[in-house]
């Protein structure tokens, strides 16, 4: 079988990937299985092809070591007193030529070898968790908040969306949107800018009073930046993930950038090709920046109003913690694991904001199916969304959260130097998940909090302060 290698080549700038390799060729069902579990039928050969690739790079190996043992032979010959005249030195020297030849040849073949396994390894997705469920549904593991009681009466403030609120108390903007940028764009106006940026403000209050560390990424970062978080150009689908920027021509020799779809991926890049101290994890950041995804979807309820954009504000969590185990393992049973302290901390974060906007929600274990590529294991919080009921019964994702081992850290060349010498160095675990993704919870607060009998919605009472005291969002009057 002959596996295409990519179509780029690495930049010099590009952090080098430090990929277990090893763990991969001991366990190539494990990771077949893993592919097929995940959705990533296509990949689902590749340990199996690492596996030959190997085994071809051996053969290569000891070629090359018989090689170089005739090589330092025949330079003892040249050497030797006893070898002086001048057709036996020619003739060594030719044998010698030839030798030098055919070890470059191997050499070659060597390194051929190597980036196809590599090739082929940077392909494969995390392993899935022993808590991952296998398959495409997800696991109910719990609810924020009371469920709303739907009422049937064709006037009930529940069949109300977003888009018909937004526009009735003139909040956001979409045909002014889709001329200037087209579909998949918007405004937030009024008070919706200023619900916006009360979001911001209270999910950094909520983050800070826990430690976390607040940073404002850049939104353009190198593409092998993204592929290295777990981000390509395209999904497994063929579905176009993020955009890419067109450089000018006196540019095209300079690695390419994209805009990050989220600021998982420059939080993930600060620390790419750098050591952490064992002291300083867990590191925790909390990202505000701006995120641009190219997919869209088919269009209906999915794609109405702000639930699915091009362009969103987004709150980001994002840590490095301690290695849950030696290097040579890659996940467990444990539950005190450092990576899940750190997990749990940011459910615990976004539980705490859902709930205190008053959204009713419910928390997922997601499955196999649904788990990114850097992700081992992944949990969703879903909102009521009214005006979704004819999809998924209204739940629509607020907010998720993952845990990707040491995939990203590996790919990025972040290490972690130990006080012990028994242990010089390891690749910290990552962490990261959303504290707020801005345009789908005013969506969510708007329908949670409309009144149809006086066209109004309440402000969630958390978020008064940061705007500057308003309680009610009432219509406006023309003026």
């Amino acid at each position: 079988m002959h596996t295409s290698m990519r179509s780029y080549t690495r930049p010099s700038i590009a952090p080098k990937p430090y990929l277990d390799i090893k763990h991969i060729r001991q366990n190539p069902g494990l990771y077949a299985q893993n592919c097929i579990d995940r959705n990533y039928k296509a990949q689902s050969n590749h340990s199996w092809r690492i596996l030959e690739l190997f085994e071809q790079w051996k053969l290569c190996q000891e070629a090359g070591r018989g090689l170089r043992e005739r090589s330092n032979a025949l330079r003892a010959q040249l050497s030797s007193p006893s070898e002086s005249s001048s057709t036996t030195r020619d003739s060594i020297l030719q044998k010698s030529r030839e030798v030098k030849g055919k070890l470059g040849t191997i050499e070659q073949k060597e390194k051929s070898l190597q980036d196809e396994m590599e090739y082929l390894a940077l392909q494969l997705p995390n392993l899935s968790s022993v808590q991952t469920p296998t398959g495409n549904v997800p696991e109910v593991l719990g609810y924020i908040n009371e469920p709303l009681k739907l009422e049937s009466t064709g006037t009930d403030r529940i069949c109300r969306s977003h888009v018909h609120i937004g526009s009735e108390l003139r909040l956001m903007d979409f045909a002014g949107a889709a001329t200037a940028s087209g579909w998949g764009w918007y405004y937030l106006i009024n008070e919706g800018a200023l619900l916006e940026q009360a979001l911001v403000q209270y999910a950094l209050n909520v983050a800070m009073r826990r430690g976390w560390n607040v940073v404002s990424p850049p939104s353009i970062v190198y593409s092998h930046i993204a592929a290295a978080c777990g981000f390509q150009p395209r999904d497994q689908h063929g579905e176009q993930q993020i955009y890419s920027i067109e450089q000018a021509e006196k540019d095209k020799a300079k690695p390419p950038l994209v805009l990050a779809g989220t600021a998982e991926i420059p939080l993930a890049g600060m620390k790419a090709g750098e050591y952490l101290e064992e002291s300083e994890l867990p590191l925790k950041t909390v990202g505000i920046s701006r995120c641009y995804r190219a997919e869209t979807g088919a269009r209906g309820v999915d794609t109405k109003g702000l639930y699915r954009v091009h362009e969103f504000t987004k709150v980001e969590l994002f840590a490095w913690t301690l290695p849950d185990l030696p290097s040579e393992e890659h996940f467990t049973t444990n539950d005190e694991l450092h990576s899940t302290v750190v997990f749990d901390e940011i459910i615990s974060i976004q539980k705490e904001i859902l709930e205190n906007l008053g959204l009713h929600c419910r928390i997922l274990e997601m499955p196999s199916a649904d788990l990114g590529a850097s992700a081992v294991r992944k949990q969703d919080i879903e909102a009521f969304f009214p005006s979704r009921r004819a999809k998924d019964e209204g739940w629509g994702e607020v907010t998720s959260a993952s845990i990707c081992t040491d995939y990203q850290s590996r790919r990025l060349g972040t290490r972690v130097r130990f006080s012990k010498q028994c242990r010089k160095f390891d690749f910290p675990h990552t962490v990261n998940g959303t504290a707020l993704a801005v345009p789908r919870v005013i969506a969510a607060i708007l329908e949670k909090h409309w009144s149809e009998n006086d066209k109004s919605v309440t402000i969630p009472e958390v978020l008064r302060p940061y705007m500057g005291g308003v309680e009610v969002i009432r219509k406006r009057k023309l003026s």
